[in-house]
């Protein structure tokens, strides 16, 4: 299958299964069944497809491979190109696989409008998976900021009282920041004379140009991560949105920040990268440390977790501007552990609030005697969140501070106080909801997991402890791109630091 469009197909596979529920009439509980088991059909057969693009990735070569490439708009240099390397592999694979988690979730969780919700979140798989794949910059702002649609719809239709209140937040600071990225795009356009992403990593921006360049896309990628203080939109999105829509938006839409620093600002601005690299820093310690104490004293599940998101995400940020093999390699390890670590935390959040319909700490407590084999799998999650040896949420966390020891010491310092918050936050929210005696009359006969949510878990659990025991699984068909990444890094600066001592 490596000679077929299999990017094409991963990409634009989902939109088939939603032109297919599209077409569904009928009675509206058989419309509902039927949309459901498209979507979740549509899902699954996009996850196996995109395993065939790990299959024929080969990952000792650093360069794209299973390029596809067409003209999209002729007289102009904008192409439908896509294509695939080390860093952009694991973001695609983790996007179709959450998505057939997402849909299972919302089984019995979602019961109005089925048929557009499953439709949306087809829409939202083909714009992430197309936006990791796309190597034109035409062609990446569009999925870009195309996720954000099917996102505001899932928050604003089917989230909670304040749903429309933070599905506008959600669009009015993204979309702030994408117009001036859009802006720095035509400014490349012109200087550059082409659209196509090698080409501009390629190309030597004049110095000036690239700090311009670099705040313009940093006021996008910044509020998508989210960092400090752009964060403001994500925890009232994460609680006012279904349980589905905040495992994907932890899960996916917060790496597409993170992903565009390393695809775009690191290899085409390297000078400004490395001029405003304390400012990074400086942003992601504050994050670390500020949203951890947040999340301490948090009395809602969800804003609690969506807080040690911004204080995990910090350490990505960290990691990827220590331009070190072991700071890159960890940043990209941590976002894929987060997007599997959160997304499990959240369903256990919505697991509760299913039976209860309350998301308050305080009602809860003493669930591990009603509720064991939840309490086994939120614990597991707990422990990964944490950073527990054994776990995927180990590997990151030390490659990056190990990474970022090497360049600076007090950052390394500083990022190694959120470890310490993290547990405190992480662990006193497991304490008071399944510890403890079970005193609440309503509490005692709420079920442990179905068999359906027990098929949601349980891929989760076994990449997390995989990511844990063999790392290396996962980090090999990082190194080659990685490596190239931070040569030509190194030799731009070296070409940089040469031109000036010309100058004098």
């Amino acid at each position: 299958m490596t000679d077929w469009p299999l990017l094409s197909l991963t990409t634009f596979l989902p939109l088939v299964g939603a032109l297919f529920i599209l077409a569904i009439r009928g009675e509206a509980q058989v419309v509902a069944r039927n949309a459901r088991n498209v979507a979740l059909l549509t899902s699954v057969a996009t996850f196996v497809v995109s395993l065939f693009i790990l299959s024929g990735f080969d990952p000792a070569s650093a360069d794209f491979q299973l390029k596809e490439s067409t003209t999209w708009l002729p007289g102009t240099a904008i192409a439908y190109t896509m294509g695939v390397d080390g860093i952009s592999v694991w973001f695609v694979l983790l996007s179709t696989f959450l998505t057939p988690i997402c849909i299972l979730s919302s089984i019995g969780a979602v019961e109005t409008r089925v048929k557009e919700y499953m439709i949306s979140f087809l829409i939202l798989e083909t714009m992430m998976v197309g936006m990791f794949c796309a190597l034109d910059m035409v062609l990446f702002y569009v999925f870009f900021e195309g996720v954000l649609i099917p996102m505001f719809i899932i928050i604003g239709v089917w989230g909670g009282q304040r749903r429309v209140y933070a599905a506008f937040k959600l669009f009015l600071y993204t979309l702030a920041g994408s117009v001036l990225m859009l802006i720095a795009m035509l400014a490349m356009y012109f200087d550059a004379h082409t659209t196509d992403i090698p080409t501009l990593m390629a190309h030597a921006f004049d110095g000036r140009m690239q700090l311009w360049l670099w705040l313009a896309f940093f006021a996008s990628f910044a509020v998508k991560v989210p960092m400090w203080p752009v964060h403001t939109w994500l925890p009232d999105a994460h609680v006012e949105a279904p349980t589905a829509g905040s495992v994907i938006l932890a899960g996916v839409l917060l790496k597409m920040g993170a992903y565009g620093f390393i695809r775009f600002s690191v290899p085409m601005f390297p000078i400004a990268s490395e001029y405003f690299t304390p400012l990074i820093y400086t942003l992601s310690i504050v994050a670390v440390i500020y949203t951890s104490l947040v999340a301490l004293v948090q009395d809602d599940m969800k804003k609690l977790i969506a807080y040690s998101s911004i204080a995990h995400m910090g350490y990505v940020t960290i990691g990827i501007f220590s331009m070190t093999t072991q700071g890159v390699e960890g940043a990209m390890y941590q976002m894929l552990s987060h997007g599997i670590v959160s997304g499990a935390l959240f369903l256990c959040v919505g697991v509760v609030y299913d039976r209860m319909h309350t998301r308050e700490i305080a009602r809860y407590g003493g669930l591990v005697e009603r509720m064991p084999k939840y309490a086994a799998v939120f614990m597991l999650m707990t422990m990964a969140s944490v950073g527990l040896p054994g776990t995927s949420g180990f590997v990151g966390e030390f490659l990056v501070l190990l990474g970022v020891f090497q360049v600076n010491s007090w950052v390394a310092f500083f990022a190694a106080t959120g470890l310490v918050l993290g547990a405190c936050y992480a662990l006193y929210l497991y304490r008071r909801v399944v510890f403890g005696k079970l005193t609440r009359e309503d509490l005692k006969s709420i079920m442990d997991l179905s068999p359906r949510e027990v098929a949601m878990f349980a891929p989760m659990i076994v990449l997390v402890i995989w990511m844990g025991v063999y790392p290396n699984t996962f980090l090999e068909p990082m190194h080659a791109s990685v490596a190239k990444l931070i040569d030509n890094f190194e030799l731009a600066k070296a070409a940089a630091n040469g031109l000036s001592v010309a100058a004098r």
